[in-house]
């Protein structure tokens, strides 16, 4: 790396720190542009993405039909706010309901956002439909779970630090533990109007639920009249081999929220897709977004569905995921305690004795595989679905070498 590169990427990375605030540790790299799997720094070194952006890039970077798509339709109309119809509204919303299997949507922009309206959908079908007494409606949610940053999403965390100094906080949440479906159970009550769950925790450190646990939350709310909300932002749209992570105990939930890859790295696009009866709660003016659904958004949302479906992005993550965690488990490394996952969506335990995730990934960094830690001991591995097999054996050389 040369003296004035370096001055530059340092240049950059100040520039962030000086007018940036410091909600963010990043490694130290800068990064200039992308392809497929593979990503470049302003020095032009080059890079295997292993976190694809926290799994919105499914379809790689830059794909060049998702540029296509972009391209096309932003320089025939962007936005026009909910006031008016668009045309890429209808299409968008029709082809992703029927993916989904379901009968309505409604889009928004960011995952936190989609999380938040399925909040306030479930809440307003507890009044309306269930008969629920007004302001009394509670919601079970998971240890561990991440949903977003918003202040009612932190608010029911059980992370610390996601919640100091942020309070006071939204009521009408139950929090139990992740995977324990007696303790559901047991906290449910003539109030409660729905289960909101990751079917893998990701941020948590890619927890994977016991088997069967999530058929059992399905056959649970049905039972008790209690709406299955699926968190499927980081999960869905091929991430864990099935195109939701739901499919693998063939449950469907009452209502998903997706995100991420929906945009294929190019928009925030997010959406909530559940039934007309669920949905059909809301009124003109009970909810809305001035960029949700917008004609740019729907396009990128468009293509990047085809993408997923027609090059067999699911199929694709389950054969190179079941590869890729092989292979780690053949490791036998001194400082692994686990590998977990499923699909392209892996999490790598540390042992205690080895010290936190962090240095690993920057030893990774300089090895050229980027990944990042969660929850302090995991290191997480989730590149595009496009990634083959001679890749995965590249990267996996690095992670040999840093592991061992």
């Amino acid at each position: 790396m040369s003296l004035e590169t370096i001055s530059h990427a340092a240049e950059l990375i100040s520039l962030a720190d000086s007018y940036g605030a410091h909600n963010y540790r990043p490694l130290p790299v800068v990064l200039d542009r992308g392809a497929g799997v593979w990503v470049w720094d302003v020095d032009g070194k080059k890079y295997l993405d292993c976190l694809s952006s926290y799994s919105a890039l499914n379809q790689g970077h830059c794909h060049p039909r998702l540029v296509a798509a972009m391209r096309r339709q932003s320089e025939k109309l962007t936005l026009t706010s909910r006031a008016f119809h668009n045309s890429e509204l209808g299409p968008f919303l029709k082809e992703l309901v029927e993916l989904c299997g379901m009968e309505m949507a409604l889009p928004m922009n960011s995952g936190a956002e989609a999380v938040e309206t399925a909040i306030k959908t479930a809440r307003k079908w507890g009044y309306t439909k269930k008969g629920v007494a007004a302001d009394a409606a509670e919601i079970i949610v998971f240890e561990n779970n991440f949903h977003g940053r918003t202040t009612t999403i932190v608010g029911f965390s059980s992370e610390p630090q996601y919640r100091a100094g942020f309070g006071p906080f939204t009521p009408g949440f139950k929090l139990v533990p992740y995977g324990d479906i007696e303790a559901v159970r047991r906290a449910l009550g003539p109030n409660t109007v729905a289960v909101l769950v990751e079917p893998i925790q990701g941020e948590a450190g890619v927890i994977v639920p016991p088997a069967g646990f999530l058929r059992e939350l399905r056959e649970t709310c049905t039972a008790h009249n209690v709406l299955f909300i699926a968190d499927e932002i980081q999960t869905g749209l091929g991430r864990t081999g099935r195109l939701f992570a739901c499919d693998h105990d063939d449950v469907k939930p009452d209502m998903y929220v997706i995100g991420k890859a929906l945009g294929g790295g190019f928009y925030p696009v997010s959406a909530v897709v559940s039934s007309k009866e669920i949905l059909g709660v809301f009124q003109p003016g009970d909810h809305g977004s001035t960029f949700g659904g917008n004609p740019l958004a729907c396009a990128v949302a468009r293509e990047a569905l085809r993408v997923i479906v027609e090059e067999k992005l699911p199929e694709r993550a389950a054969q190179m995921g079941a590869y890729f965690r092989a292979r780690l488990r053949e490791l036998h490394s001194p400082h692994v305690l686990e590998v977990r996952g499923q699909g392209l969506l892996i999490g790598v335990e540390l042992k205690k004795t080895s010290g936190p995730a962090r240095p690993f990934c920057e030893r990774l960094m300089h090895l050229g595989v980027l990944c990042k830690e969660t929850h302090d001991s995991v290191i997480r591995f989730a590149p595009p679905l496009v990634i083959d097999r001679s890749e995965i054996d590249w990267a996996l050389a690095h992670v040999h070498q840093v592991l061992s």
